[in-house]
This record gives structure tokens, C-alpha cells and sequence, in this order.
């Protein structure tokens, strides 16, 4: 048996991230390019990280039936506010012209705080599987550190200190990460859904 799904991502990155979790499941993923699939990027207006996920996800469905799978992801800082970045984490990084700059916006923001909790979410949406759509969501708990330790080229790793292992997103292998992301956990909770199905093993 073999599941092939479509990820609605042209991030290389989070592609391999994917890839690595569900092929040993036998289920072949694709990226758009894969399939010379190419739209627009829609207008993520939602309200929630799932009604962004589906936006994205039901973006592709115009172009084909098989299996899609979208997320959309943030990091909340306490210290920030409630629910910031959140839905704007990706933008709130550009508006200051970079990670690096945002970085340093962050650190000056909590000097002095009684808190550095924070927290990733990811939301994955899977259609055309079944009638609805469905999601799948992975939270993990962490703060932020005080200083980088590690470098990384995907977003806010160098500052998220994840608690059970006890190190930055950076700083974990490419198999740790996997285990405990939030990425990671959303995946396996759509993996489990499909093998309780049968669609994957």
C-alpha cells in the first residue's frame, strides 16, 4: 500500500521536514514543483491557524483531487502580548526587515520581563481524503532564550528553547526536532488518522 498526498508549500524546508516523518509510513509526499503545479499564493485572512491551513489547502483543490495537506504555523510570546506574533509570524519577522533585526527587537522587548514563555502552534489541514476538511494540531511549550547559541536558517529556531529536551529548535539534530516540533506533533496525530484507516502503515 501506498498514500501519496500534496503538500500546499513551495518551502523546501518544511517539505524535507514532511518528507522525513511520513515516508518510512509509505506514503509518498509531493511539493507543488514535484508536480509542476503552479498558483498564486491566496491571501491567508483567516482568523485561526486552521482556517489559514484550509485556505491554502482548498487553494490547491482548484487545481487537483488528490490528497492535500496544509499548515499554517506561529510562535506566541507572552512577554509580547497575547497571541503575538501568532497568525502574523512570518510577517511580523519582514516587518523588521529580517530575522536577525527581529531577533534583537525581541531581546530588547524582554529585558527586564517576568516572563520569556512561549509557545509554537502548527496546524495541519488534510482534504480530499474525507467529506470535510480535517485538522490536526501540535503545540510545544518552550521560552526565549537570551542569547543565540546556535544558529539556524529556519525562522525563529536560534531563539525557541523547547523544555523537554532542554535546547533550541537550532540546536537539535534534524531527528530530535522531528520528534518534539510542533510540526512533528501535528504530523503524527495525521499520521495516526491515517493509519487507524488504513491508508497508511
Amino acid at each position: 500500500m501506498n498514500f501519496e498526498l500534496l503538500v500546499a508549500t513551495n518551502n523546501a524546508h518544511k517539505l524535507q521536514e514532511i518528507r522525513k516523518i511520513l515516508s518510512p509510513f509509505h506514503i509518498t509526499v509531493y511539493g507543488m514543483k514535484d508536480l509542476n503545479i503552479q498558483i498564486e499564493d491566496p491571501e491567508e485572512n483567516g482568523s485561526t491557524y486552521f482556517e489559514n491551513a484550509l485556505i491554502k489547502a482548498q487553494a490547491l483543490q482548484k487545481v487537483t483531487s488528490m490528497p492535500i495537506i496544509a499548515d499554517d504555523s506561529g510562535i506566541e510570546i507572552d512577554a509580547l502580548g497575547e497571541h503575538v506574533p501568532g497568525l502574523h509570524t512570518a510577517r511580523y519577522a519582514a516587518s523588521f526587515g529580517g530575522y536577525p533585526q527581529t531577533f534583537e527587537h525581541i531581546f530588547k522587548e524582554l529585558e527586564g520581563a517576568k516572563s520569556r514563555r512561549a509557545r509554537f502552534f502548527c496546524d495541519i489541514c488534510l482534504v480530499n481524503v474525507e467529506d470535510k476538511p480535517l485538522c490536526f494540531e501540535g503545540i510545544v511549550e518552550g521560552q526565549i532564550v537570551t542569547k543565540i547559541v546556535a544558529q539556524s536558517d529556519f525562522g525563529y529556531d536560534p531563539i525557541f528553547y523547547e523544555n523537554s529536551l532542554g535546547k533550541t529548535y537550532a540546536e537539535m539534530s534534524e531527528d530530535e526536532k522531528n520528534r518534539v516540533s510542533h510540526r512533528g506533533l501535528a504530523l503524527k496525530k495525521l499520521l495516526y488518522h491515517l493509519m487507524i484507516n488504513k491508508l497508511a502503515y
